[in-house]
């Protein structure tokens, strides 16, 4: 079946895409107000399966390029800063059921 998972642009304004088993799955997240290159701005995913707990994935510092990974993920997620666009996004690979949450951008 499919894997439900959710993107919150803003804390009122959801999309619900979805993405099968073994594929990839990107979401952006487009910011308004701040500039994501800005010196102090570190942006994290963060996701929250069905009935679980909050995780925490991984963040991009845009001004220096810099990432970092939460180790369970196994190198399967890519975090990105797009400073023309303003937006910073995500790129999870080789779904599983498991990746099945709602999933939330946050400085």
């Amino acid at each position: 079946g499919d894997i439900a998972v959710y993107r919150v642009l803003t804390p009122w304004h959801l999309i619900y895409p979805t993405a099968k088993p073994g594929g990839t799955l990107t979401l952006s997240c487009a910011v308004s107000g701040v500039s994501i290159s800005a010196q102090n701005s570190v942006w994290h995913w963060i996701r929250q399966p069905p009935g679980k707990v909050l995780e925490w994935m991984g963040y991009v510092y845009p001004y220096s390029g810099a990432t970092g990974y939460a180790s369970s993920l196994q190198g399967r997620a890519t975090i990105s800063g797009d400073t023309v666009k303003n937006q910073v996004s995500l790129q999870l690979r080789l779904l599983t059921a498991a990746d099945t949450a709602t999933y939330y951008c946050a400085r």
